[in-house]
């Protein structure tokens, strides 16, 4: 079962506490942001409506709020994605280290996403863009150095992302997790249907 074209696409984010996660996505929605906190699931959700070639895209980017301090995050945060932000700190190996530990949770819940590999705070050292970093070329993924303080790629990294994210949403892969959840939700809409 595809997803309906009206579906907003689901950017997550994935990485270490700290890395600058919600940073980049304030940075990227400066003052058009809405975030609302959903603490039923400790996230924070922030709703886009994005401009691709004339075409209106709905875009909510999912933050972990602090979930990734406890190195799992909730199963509902990967339900459905449509793309992975995976960063990390240039200034903190171990969060480039991690991400292969990020990778592996992700592929347990969603499998076959396409992700971008970010590397943040650059305009700590600038140098470090000579630098080359082998786990997003070992995935095939895009990488790109950013910075959430002065802005550097974060507009592209974005971009890029919404539109995997919408190739991703119009062809998504078929999770057996998706499945599990879609015969969840059918199995309630049933039970709502005799107790109505």
């Amino acid at each position: 079962m595809s997803s309906a074209p009206s579906e907003a696409v689901k950017v997550i984010l994935c990485g270490d506490s700290a890395v600058g996660k919600s940073k980049l996505v304030e940075r990227f929605l400066m003052d058009q942001y809405n975030p609302q906190q959903l603490s039923t699931y400790a996230l924070t959700l922030f709703s886009y409506k994005a401009n691709l070639d004339g075409k209106e895209v709905n875009v909510d980017f999912w933050d972990t709020a602090g979930q990734e301090r406890f190195n799992k995050v909730h199963p509902s945060y990967y339900h459905r994605a449509h793309i992975c932000i995976l960063v990390f700190d240039i200034t903190r190996k171990v969060t480039y280290k991690n991400l292969e530990k990020w990778y592996k949770e992700l592929m347990e819940y969603r499998r076959g996403i396409p992700c971008i590999v970010v590397g943040n705070k650059i305009d700590l050292d600038y140098k470090i863009t000579q630098k080359s970093f082998g786990f997003a070329e070992k995935h095939g993924f895009p990488f790109v150095f950013v910075s959430a303080s002065d802005g550097t790629n974060v507009v592209k990294v974005f971009t890029d992302a919404i539109k995997l994210g919408l190739q991703c949403r119009d062809n998504p892969p078929k999770e057996f997790y998706d499945e599990v959840m879609d015969l969840l939700n059918e199995d309630d809409d049933a039970l709502d249907e005799k107790t109505a």
